[in-house]
Order: C-alpha cells, then sequence, then structure tokens
C-alpha cells in the first residue's frame, strides 16, 4: 500500500513541522489526524501504533515510524534527498544534530524556574550567537556557495541549483529558528 503519509501530532508545528517541512520539500502530499484531546492519544498507546508511547508518528509505508529523526531520514532516503554519498549524509546529520540541540535549548525554556530564566535566556542568546549561528553561516559560505544571504537572519537558494533538500531545509530552518527564538525571549 503506498497511499498518502498519515502524519500524527498535536495541532502545533513541534517536531512534525520538520517532517512537514520534508514531504513538502519532496513533493508528498500528505493528511494529518490531529490528536484533539487525551483520548486521541490514548487510542494510538492501546492500539501499539506508538513503539515509545509519543509523537510524532508517520503511517508510511504499511509502517508505523517514530522518533522524528527516523522518520526525517527514511524520508529524505527514500525521495532521493539524503545527501549523494556517505560523506554528505554525515555533514546533513552534523547540521541536524545542531539544529536539534538549539532547538532543544530554546524548547525548554519555558520549563525553566522563573529565578534561573534570566541567565538561561544569556545563555541561549550567546550560544545561538557565538557557536550556532556562525557555524551555519560558515557551512552555507564554504560548503554551499550556492546560497545567498540577503539578510544576517535569512536566506534564499540560487534558483535552478540541486542540492539535498535537507541542507535546503537547514538554511530555512535558520530563519525560523531565529522567530522562534525572537519569539521565546521576548517579554510576554
Amino acid at each position: 500500500m503506498s497511499g498518502k503519509p498519515i502524519l500524527h501530532y498535536f495541532n502545533g508545528r513541534g517536531r512534525m513541522e520538520c517532517i512537514r517541512w520534508l514531504l513538502a520539500a519532496a513533493g508528498v502530499e500528505f493528511e494529518e489526524k490531529l490528536i484533539e484531546k487525551p483520548e486521541d492519544l490514548d487510542k494510538l498507546k492501546n492500539d501499539g501504533s506508538l513503539l515509545f508511547q509519543q509523537v510524532p508518528m508517520v503511517e508510511i509505508d504499511g509502517m508505523n515510524l517514530v522518533q522524528t529523526r527516523a522518520i526525517l531520514n527514511y524520508i529524505a532516503t527514500k525521495y532521493n534527498l539524503y545527501g549523494k554519498d556517505i560523506k554528505e549524509r554525515a555533514l546533513i546529520d552534523m547540521y541536524s544534530e545542531g539544529v536539534a540541540d538549539l532547538g532543544e535549548m530554546i524548547m525548554l525554556l519555558p520549563l525553566c524556574p522563573a529565578a534561573e530564566k534570566d541567565a538561561k535566556v544569556t545563555l541561549i542568546r550567546e550560544k545561538t550567537t557565538n557557536r550556532f549561528l556562525p557555524a551555519f553561516e560558515n557551512s552555507c559560505s564554504t560548503s554551499f556557495p550556492q546560497v545567498i544571504i540577503f539578510q544576517p537572519n535569512f536566506y534564499l537558494l540560487k534558483p535552478n541549483l540541486v542540492f539535498s533538500t535537507q541542507w535546503n531545509f537547514m538554511v530555512i530552518l535558520r530563519a525560523w529558528m531565529m522567530e522562534a527564538l525572537r519569539a521565546t525571549l521576548e517579554p510576554g
């Protein structure tokens, strides 16, 4: 059976968003079954669909795939978007893990005790500015000269250039991460 993939997640971006982007980049139509109430998640847990009792979960090719990176790797491999060789896949994995590390710091900020929040925000800003974003920028300017930098927070690919969509995703993700960071760090 090779129908449309079915995505199971909450009504939000979260860990499913990069999966949506990769499917869209691959030109794959998909359906979404939103988890709107606790009973929806309980049903997936109770019927054995969720290996680790958590989402995201994608029904594809007769499987129930869980774990965001496993899902991304499967989709990227299936649609020939995971680099042309082992070296390119290793680079893709390194930058993907860097984005995951940065995203995790931002996602965990709301759980930080109020007394520690200012110090955590400062640490996130420092690591983002001095560690993560320079690495991504260096990658784009040296490894991928196809990328045009319009402004410090936004990249656009030159037209008619083909390379791994995961790289396209990483470049686009930078703008999204900056927006998420800005939204998280702005006084509420």
